[in-house]
């Protein structure tokens, strides 16, 4: 009985370790996910404005077929938004790097509680498995006291017997 209640006790403390990990490694997880979206999206919109940029070069409105000084403030404009694209893009992806680091910090860090724990449990077991090891030691030893003592007791009722029937058969 004492077994089925120690495995069941373990079990429910691996199960409730397991569910929290998990839960917690599922919402990074889906933080790092959407921060890989967002990234993704303003590759996205670098390449349409990259696209622009290219398109507003090959623009030339000017007479005989030159670009004008308009043309050249907007394709300058498009490639100074595609320059502010690139340092927002380089933030998100120290934002990511980071929470990717944060990940593999908590993930060691996990582990390291997890094996921590599983050690404490085989302590656990090692140490009950010694005290039920003596315990039965100890109820083999009293059962074999047990036994001595009642046969002490019944050798000496059976030599008071003895005596007193061989008292009375003296006396008569």
């Amino acid at each position: 009985m004492k077994k089925f209640l120690l495995i069941g006790i373990i079990f429910l403390l691996f199960n409730d370790l397991y569910a929290q990990t998990n839960a917690q490694v599922s919402a990074d997880s889906i933080a790092y996910q959407l921060q890989r979206k967002k990234i993704n999206s303003m590759l996205d919109a670098r390449k349409v404005r990259f696209g622009q940029y290219s398109q507003s070069l090959n623009e030339h409105t000017g007479i005989f077929g030159f670009q004008t000084k308009s043309d050249i403030r907007r394709s300058n404009d498009i490639l100074m938004d595609i320059v502010k694209t690139d340092d927002n893009i380089y933030k998100e992806l120290k934002i990511l790097l980071e929470y990717r680091a944060f990940q593999q910090r908590q993930i060691q860090t996990h582990s390291k509680e997890a094996e921590t724990i599983n050690q404490n449990y085989v302590n656990l077991i090692s140490k009950l498995r010694q005290q039920n090891a003596t315990l039965k030691a100890e109820a083999q030893h009293a059962a074999t006291m047990q036994r001595i003592y009642i046969l002490i007791i019944v050798l000496m009722i059976a030599s008071i017997l003895f005596l007193i029937s061989r008292k009375s058969k003296v006396m008569v």
